[in-house]
């Protein structure tokens, strides 16, 4: 949501964004210009590389990477000859291996530690320097704890260029697009980025009402405004509707009418989201099949990507951040649920290897770096706390085609979860809520979900959410088999089962599960108070 102009951060920069919409509305990207700019891109991923660390590192003293590159012995000079001798993505290997880079940790505020250098850390100083045209606007989520992110109208003009891309690589030009997502910062920068694209949203619906009692009402002014300046610009954004968790039959019925018009409706949403609309369909005896989905915010997992084939829509998964915008997108001949293509035009990345893991940076770890000016944030070897499998494989698709060759899939978060003194990885909750229960009890991949809540004398107490529409089930049997599936391994795994069977922390009880202000459907949620962070995510 937009900031109120009193608090708002940089009026002047407010003021111009607000005078730039009309000429930015006006103004779209073309096809030629997309793949023209890419081509350059591509090849000159070094000298971008290089122009920027200058500009954006070396001439910015509160860069927090300036202390790092020092510490490593590397001016400027130095940087340009490791890049042109060995290449960017090995120039990258060898900073990070001599200490420049930032975990996810660091990058909320602990300070950075290398050998004997202690170096405080302010996340401000990782925002970009050449942002002018900005407002910032809150970014609901789990990661982000509701701070806020940037709108900067020449970053959704780039992020507009690999919009229509993808849209060129499915010879998507002219399909209805729909919207279904909160208000917020990833609303309103989806929505420019598609008007930038020439491709306007013809409907956005919200899963949360902006005019609910108790709402901030900017939530309500946010969508208003960029709705009332696309019309001053003949460009007609949508307004927020209202479509509730538990009735989505208004989004269902308008993609029912655009198929029934020979049309195709694109809906944009979050991996469960999309997933519920699937599930609203079947349950309205609406046929959707021939619908097509871009999915993102959540892992792509075959489940849930099964659940979408069985509705009979297409589903291609994206990967990225509101700080770090896309990342990959998915591939069109995939071999993976979640196989992507890196986009190496805006970004650059490394993987940690096993010999070359640190603290908070296991094997697998991605590190990204920033290649653009109009990135929100300079990143240079930051982790946003995932790991992947990486490939070359050629695929043949569109996208490779384009000149994006490398390949992402099972893209987890390797952050681990800790929920009543038992911690475990993100992958083996999906396991269980996803693929063992579903199989055992009924039900699919956003059917169940852990909730840990906190008492007033401080301790846990563990839920574990299964949808009533499930009908009557053994649920004492439901938390023994979940129990019993997450024991399964390492002695510690059976010692942290244990643990919760003597303590009784696990109760099952039958509601539907919990949904983020950012519309996602998580494995683990917590209610438990946590402190407020700084850093951007």
């Amino acid at each position: 949501m937009l900031r109120s102009l009193p608090t708002l951060a940089g009026v002047a920069s407010g003021l111009r964004f607000v005078m730039g919409l009309r000429s930015f509305l006006r103004d779209p990207v073309t096809v030629d210009e997309a793949l023209s700019t890419l081509r350059h891109r591509l090849g000159h991923r070094e000298d971008d590389f290089l122009a920027l660390a200058r500009e954006a590192i070396y001439d910015y003293p509160q860069s927090p990477y300036l202390p790092l590159l020092r510490m490593a012995g590397c001016e400027p000079g130095d940087l340009e000859r490791l890049v042109h001798g060995e290449g960017l993505e090995e120039a990258l290997r060898a900073l990070y291996r001599q200490g420049v880079y930032l975990t996810v940790a660091e990058c909320r505020g602990q300070p950075v530690v290398r050998g004997s250098l202690t170096l405080p850390f302010e996340p401000a100083h990782l925002q970009s320097p050449f942002q002018g045209q900005y407002v910032e606007a809150r970014r609901p989520g789990t990661r982000s704890q509701g701070r806020t992110a940037r709108i900067d109208l020449a970053t959704c003009r780039e992020r507009g260029m690999n919009r229509i891309l993808h849209l060129y690589a499915r010879d998507g030009f002219g399909w209805s697009q729909g919207l279904l997502t909160v208000p917020g910062s990833y609303a309103l920068m989806t929505l420019l980025e598609y008007a930038a694209a020439g491709e306007p949203f013809a409907r956005w619906f919200s899963p949360v009402d902006p005019e609910a009692p108790g709402l901030d009402p900017q939530y309500r002014w946010s969508g208003r405004l960029l709705h009332w300046s696309g019309l001053a610009a003949g460009v007609r954004i949508p307004a927020a509707a209202y479509v509730p968790m538990a009735d989505m039959t208004p989004a269902v019925r308008w993609m029912e009418r655009v198929l029934r018009a020979v049309g195709t409706p694109h809906i944009h949403t979050t991996v469960s989201l999309g997933v519920r609309l699937c599930e609203a369909a079947a349950a309205a005896g609406i046929e959707i099949a021939g619908a097509q989905f871009s999915v993102s915010g959540e892992p792509a997992t075959p489940q849930r990507m099964a659940a979408f084939h069985r509705a009979g829509v297409e589903a291609v998964p994206s990967y990225g951040s509101t700080e770090t915008g896309n990342i990959a997108r998915g591939c069109l001949a995939p071999q993976q649920a979640d196989e992507m293509h890196f986009m190496a035009d805006a970004q650059a990345f490394i993987q940690v290897g096993g010999q070359d893991s640190r603290d908070g940076l296991p094997a697998g770890a991605l590190l990204f770096s920033s290649l653009r000016a109009t990135a929100p944030l300079i990143l240079l070897n930051v982790s946003i706390g995932d790991a992947a499998v990486v490939s070359q494989r050629p695929c043949g698709c569109p996208l490779e085609q384009l000149g994006w060759t490398a390949h992402l899939h099972t893209i987890r978060s390797f952050e681990k979860l800790t929920a009543g003194g038992m911690t475990f990885l993100d992958t083996d909750v999906v396991r269980v809520l996803e693929e063992q229960l579903p199989a055992r009890f009924g039900g699919g991949p956003t059917d169940y979900q852990l909730v840990e809540t906190e008492s007033e004398g401080g301790g846990s107490r563990i839920r574990l959410v299964v949808h009533p529409r499930l009908g009557p089930m053994d649920e004492p049997g439901v938390a023994d088999a979940f129990l019993e599936a997450i024991g399964r391994g390492t002695g510690a795994e059976r010692v942290a089962e244990l643990m919760w069977r003597g303590a009784g922390l696990l109760t099952v009880v039958r509601e539907p599960p919990r949904v983020t202000e950012s519309g996602k459907i998580l494995h683990l949620l917590s209610e438990r108070p946590t402190p407020s962070l700084t850093a951007a995510r």
